[in-house]
């Protein structure tokens, strides 16, 4: 009943739109973080509009070096902060570029696994001296941001040697067995199966990432829209329930 309800405010929200323009195929530059929650959003779109998206899925670091090389695209979706540097060159147009929703970084681990206490910045410590590995993907937010909390604990020589910078998500690292702790966004912790989440970061060190969307300034009719629906009431939920938290 929500997933209907959700879909008839769709389209009652892009009617004036889609109504007058024929169905577009529309290239999506979409933040891992996001990738689950748009898998559903996307798909309520799609059936309300008639638009077809085609997500390209990465890091905000390997989008953003895409449309720095000219990638063509209709609608990006990824940190907030990169949208707006973006825009200021002239490559992501002015508006819409709304925030849509913001996550903090979360402790995973395999399903099934113990989980460490880090509840706590003193038991988020004493995890991270314990763990044999941890893993989080490199040139991320969370890799940055990362780096300046071990700072800030004065334990990042001792992590050093365990940190695996990852060339696949946490989750898939996880399932492997290739890392006994990743670090990432909560977004993409909470819907996968094959991991848990043992806690976000302790409120004291905790980052959050806010994450955006944007169009480019040549984007075809419906880009707009589907940005429109990202920030309505029917896509609340689903970021809601997919660990992250709507602005």
């Amino acid at each position: 009943m929500r997933i209907v309800r959700a879909i008839a405010a769709l389209a009652l929200l892009i009617l004036p739109l889609s109504s007058q323009a024929r169905a577009a195929e529309l290239k999506v530059l979409e933040s891992n973080a996001l990738k689950t929650a748009m898998d559903e959003l996307g798909a309520q779109f799609e059936k309300a509009s008639g638009n077809k998206l085609v997500p390209i899925v990465g890091t905000t670091t390997e989008l953003r070096g895409m449309i720095d090389k000219g990638a063509a695209f209709d609608v990006a979706i990824f940190a907030k902060s990169a949208l707006d540097d973006l825009a200021k060159q002239g490559k992501i147009a002015d508006a819409p570029r709304p925030a849509i929703a913001r996550t903090g970084i979360g402790v995973a681990v395999r399903k099934g696994a113990a989980k460490p206490d880090v509840s706590t910045t003193a038991a988020f410590k004493s995890a991270m001296l314990k763990a044999a590995s941890i893993g989080f993907v490199k040139q991320t937010p969370t890799a940055a941001n990362m780096k300046i909390v071990f700072d800030k604990l004065g334990i990042a020589d001792q992590v050093q040697p365990k940190i695996r910078l990852l060339d696949v998500v946490v989750s898939e690292a996880l399932a492997k067995g290739e890392v006994e702790v990743g670090l990432t966004q909560i977004s993409e912790i909470v819907p996968h199966p094959t991991v848990e989440l043992a806690g976000p970061l302790p409120a004291d060190i905790q980052v959050y990432t806010v994450f955006g969307a944007g169009i480019a300034p040549a984007a075809q009719e419906g880009a707009a829209a589907l940005v429109q629906f990202l920030t309505s009431p029917a896509a609340v939920s689903v970021l809601k329930a997919n660990g992250m938290e709507p602005l």
